[in-house]
């Protein structure tokens, strides 16, 4: 994924109102940018810290900076979760989720119950597989964590998904990992002890746990290789 334009350099202020961030641009004039994303963003934050923003073209919008990517350390963190299906998408259709090559359809966005959807459907002549995406942003001592908040949506959708395995589908939860400094994925137990154990519960009925990680630049986004995942509640 490419971004389509430069995206303009700032420092991180603060962040309140869990959606607004104010920043401080080159110029040294300060402003409040759109921040399209609902967890705490633990370990992706600090004041004083690079991060970079997309500019909106529509003039409707109250503020024309969306927050994009930030560098709390040594590397980029992905933190615009409305790009993370989109990335997913692409990574998919061309072939780097190897254990997911054997399917030659997707479709977005598919209703699974009167009130809920799930990200992707797959299909091949022969299977169907229902794919839920998570954008996962949380890294401590290595370790790439879901989620960073309590998540009750999150673990509905695990729910689903084991319904749906054991209805006869194949079913799947994929962690979009998007910063460089983690080593595996593990499920978040001191965040949402149920979420990570729902997930657990999961993968033992059936479910396949997958976690990906991209290589974030400021120039674009790109999911890159498999992470090692360890179930096991980290000490």
């Amino acid at each position: 994924m490419i971004f389509d334009q430069k995206l303009q350099p700032a420092i991180f202020l603060r962040r309140y109102k869990r959606f607004l961030v104010d920043v401080r641009l080159p110029d040294k004039t300060e402003t409040t940018v759109y921040c399209p994303n609902t967890g705490r963003m633990t370990g992706c934050l600090r004041s004083g810290c690079d991060v970079l923003l997309s500019r909106s073209t529509n003039q409707k919008r109250k503020y024309r900076y969306t927050l994009e990517l930030t560098r709390p350390d040594l590397y980029w963190v992905g933190v615009n979760t409305g790009r993370t299906n989109a990335l997913v998408e692409e990574a998919l259709r061309c072939g780097v989720v190897k254990e997911l090559e054997k399917f030659d359809r997707l479709h977005a966005e598919v209703k699974v119950s009167a009130k809920s959807r799930l990200d992707f459907l797959l299909q091949n002549d022969d299977l169907m597989m229902y794919l839920e995406v998570k954008n996962c942003t949380l890294a401590e001592h290595g370790a790439a964590m879901f989620p960073d908040a309590v998540t009750s949506r999150g673990t509905k959708h695990l729910h689903e998904l084991m319904s749906l395995r054991g209805r006869g589908f194949e079913a799947g939860v994929f962690f979009c990992v998007q910063r460089a400094d983690a080593q595996y994925f593990s499920p978040a137990d001191h965040v949402d002890k149920l979420y990570a154990d729902t997930l657990r519960e999961a993968a033992q009925a059936g479910v396949q746990v997958m976690a990906y990680q991209a290589e974030v630049r400021p120039q674009g986004i790109a999911i890159a290789k498999k992470l090692p995942i360890k179930m096991q509640e980290v000490e």
